[in-house]
């Protein structure tokens, strides 16, 4: 028997069996895809676990509608929940509940509180789950006609467009295969409706199966064949919202550059956009800059704002070990957290920092400079404890949450940081390793098919090293000047030859960005003998320009005082950032900063000026008087020298008065100071939107006037004037608190002006 005569046999043996209901299966079934397919929006919003429950609970409540008779209404639904629910308890991980059962406590009680115990770690899964479920019900439900088909078609459509031109996600391959399910489910709607009005028609096309199938899946071949062959140009005929906006004569402001345009060579294997990773086991690619805001850190120091260490170097990327996370404890409301690492040689300094999230990312840890030492709160200043799910790594140095996923991300929070003072004349005279040869192993870690030529440019680049931080700063500097910084290098320069990430960036990338830059010198470093870790966070961010301009009188700002020190940063998706820490024995963890164009904030040790020699007049010689002839008329070079004179003097001048005004300045300020300095900063703002205080009121009497144009804040403002009054009037001084609490408000005031 030939192929084809078996190939009709059972094509027409399949069109028989799906005969009955075959449509409404189909139905389904495509409902189901496109759930799934239109839930990828919230790719890197979601975790992994999330989307394989949404996809195990649509894809079970297909199966179960396909095999229990339709009859069955409730009893289906009741198998798909049951169903649903097994699936989110398979891929949420439930974690072991251990209780300690009460003498007085029954037996029913205690299993039910184990039993809440396991239900409180379905959240937020279960609710995902029951959604979908419930969505996949009601559609099933509703598309039965034409045009409720079309209308759940374009929904999708209208969705996924929505999101891929408006958010980071690229989504062309979703919106693909939308078309290409609409195209076949429109094509079995068709048919459907011939068997319905046409039966006799229908068996003898369903009796020649191959001539009813092969025109319709020539023809879709050919529709998408085409589609993937076709190449892409820019966009002729331009958004009603991108015409409007440029006929103002504004920019629109566009997330992942212009994704029309085909680039004529390929600078990436994956696009996307600035922002703190969530997978670093597989580094590369290029990214174009989100300016969008993440938060706003209020800090006495400028600093990088740290995140995550990863200490496992695959040859791609980077991971944890599973080991890493062994030592953990809790974090009590201002308790002192413990540090394993010891740095009895180094001298530290203490930065306070308030963070205020901006948007609602979800984050594994908590942002601040390196390391903390105490939280204060988290959210409420006046709650007596700090969440239970937050906790300490002690070996990483980093605030984590038990809860996996993390269910919501502090709007705000108050911690304190003690950093090392940078003392290379002391890291100079010791040496970068562990005590314990288990941590040195840990941090030397390299891959065993790491190409050889890596490690003898590690050699070179250090040869001339007398001691191990001069080895860590020769690599620094060597990548720094060597390589280009780029968001999108040009990978059409790799070659075959080796798949190693560092090594392809060091010898034929020979360009990146921070990944690239810290990657490869936490590698140079461990191939010379120097423990090393790789770190990930934010980059200080930007002072509000307002903060640049001197104040007019009154006391003056501090990022006047010191630009690269205490002020209220904006850190945004574009300050994400890499780089790398080095340990060295009583010091501890020392960052390192190889990415070209940047620079770490470190705090340096106070410089202290030796008083000049006093002169002395040897009176063992005797002075000589020459006489001075005398001149007639104008002395040209008297009076050059006169006016030089005169300039030195005036400069001499200015710069003790600027540097008594400096030293005036940095006399250390109250809270009260600050309260008040704020409430001068407000009344400016005031004053230039229009709400001008007269000569002969009072405040209070300018804000009652004012308060009416703007009832939403007539509390506020009336809280900001009895603290100001307080603060400028008694001799209470305020709290750091308090202090906190206040500029708190005045922001809120300045957003509502």
């Amino acid at each position: 028997m030939s192929v084809f005569p078996r190939l009709f046999t059972f094509c027409r043996f399949v069109m028989v069996k799906l005969t009955p209901n075959w449509y409404l299966k189909l139905s389904q079934l495509f409902i189901a895809l496109m759930i799934m397919n239109t839930l990828q929006i919230f790719e890197g919003f979601w975790w992994e676990e999330t989307f394989a429950v949404a996809t195990s609970t649509l894809l079970l409540a297909v199966a179960v509608d396909w095999l229990m008779p339709q009859r069955l209404k409730l009893m289906r639904i009741i198998v798909q929940s049951l169903l649903a629910l097994l699936a989110t308890i398979r891929f949420a991980e439930l974690k072991k509940v251990t209780l300690v059962q009460e003498q007085d406590q029954s037996n029913w009680t205690f299993f039910f509180e184990r039993l809440w115990g396991y239900a409180e770690q379905l959240h937020p899964f279960i609710w995902i789950s029951g959604a979908l479920l419930l969505l996949y019900i009601l559609f099933v439900q509703w598309v039965t006609t034409r045009p409720r088909l079309f209308g759940f078609i374009s929904v999708n459509i209208l969705v996924l467009t929505i999101a891929d031109s408006f958010t980071p996600i690229w989504l062309w391959d979703e919106v693909a295969l939308i078309v290409f399910l609409s195209l076949i489910w429109l094509v079995a709607n068709h048919l459907h409706r011939l068997e319905r009005n046409h039966p006799s028609s229908w068996r003898e096309l369903i009796e020649y199966p191959l001539q009813l199938l092969l025109p319709i899946v020539v023809v879709l071949s050919v529709l998408m064949t085409a589609g993937i062959l076709m190449p892409g140009i820019s966009p002729i005929i331009q958004d009603p919202y991108t015409m409007w906006k440029e006929s103002k004569g504004e920019t629109v402001n566009v997330f992942l550059g212009d994704k029309s345009v085909a680039s004529p060579v390929d600078v990436s294997s994956s696009e996307s956009s600035s922002g703190y990773g969530r997978d670093d086991s597989s580094l590369g690619g290029g990214f174009d800059f989100d300016y969008s805001p993440v938060m706003n850190i209020t800090t006495s120091h400028r600093s990088y704002w740290r995140g995550e260490t990863k200490t496992v170097y695959s040859g791609a990327g980077w991971s944890i070990d599973d080991s890493e996370l062994d030592h953990i404890t809790t974090v009590g409301k201002d308790k002192e957290l413990p540090l394993v690492q010891s740095r009895e040689l180094a001298e530290t300094m203490k930065v306070e920092q308030q963070v205020r999230m901006v948007r609602n990312d979800i984050y594994p840890v908590l942002f601040s400079a390196y390391p903390v030492t105490s939280v204060h709160w988290i959210d409420d200043p006046d709650a007596s404890a700090l969440p239970k799910s937050l906790q300490w790594a002690v070996d990483e140095q980093e605030l984590i949450w038990s809860d996996r996923p993390l269910k919501r991300f502090p709007q705000i929070y108050s911690v304190t940081s003690e950093v090392t003072i940078l003392n290379e004349e002391g890291l100079r005279k010791t040496e970068a390793a562990f005590t314990d040869e288990a941590e040195n192993k840990k941090y030397l870690q390299l891959p065993s098919d790491l190409p050889g030529r890596v490690r003898a440019l590690a050699e070179t680049v250090t040869a001339e090293a007398v001691d191990d931080y001069d080895k860590a700063k020769l690599i620094e500097t060597y990548l720094r000047t060597n390589y280009q910084y780029t968001n999108k290098p040009d990978k059409s320069k790799l070659s075959d030859d080796s798949t190693d990430f560092v090594d392809q960036f060091l010898f034929e990338l020979k360009e990146g960005y921070c990944d690239y830059f810290s990657t490869a010198m936490a590698v140079l470093s461990r191939s010379v003998g120097l423990p090393a870790r790789w770190v990930k966070g934010f980059s200080p961010g930007v002072l509000p320009a307002s903060e640049y301009v001197p104040s007019a009188g009154g006391i003056p700002s501090e990022a006047d005082l010191n630009p690269d020190g205490a002020g209220t940063y904006t850190v945004r998706n574009s300050d994400a950032h890499s780089w790398v820490e080095i340990y060295f024995d009583g010091y501890g963890w020392i960052p390192f900063e190889p990415t070209a164009g940047f620079t770490f904030p470190y705090s340096m040790p106070e410089v202290k000026e030796e008083a000049l020699p006093t002169p002395t007049l040897d009176v063992s010689k005797d002075t000589v008087q020459e006489e001075v002839p005398v001149s007639k008329g104008i002395n040209l070079s008297a009076i050059l020298w006169s006016t030089i004179s005169v300039l030195v003097v005036l400069g001499i001048g200015y710069v003790m008065i600027r540097f008594t005004r400096i030293r005036l300045w940095r006399r250390p300020y109250s809270g009260n100071d600050r309260i008040v300095w704020e409430t001068e900063k407000l009344l400016r703002l005031c004053r230039r939107k229009g709400y001008e205080r007269q000569e002969h009121e009072t405040l209070r009497e300018a804000i009652q006037r004012w308060s009416p144009s703007h009832k939403r804040l007539q509390s506020l403002l009336r809280e900001v004037l009895d603290e100001f009054e307080h603060a400028k009037y008694s001799t209470v001084q305020a709290t750091s608190v308090d202090t906190d609490r206040f500029i708190l408000k005045i922001k809120a005031v300045k957003e509502e002006l």
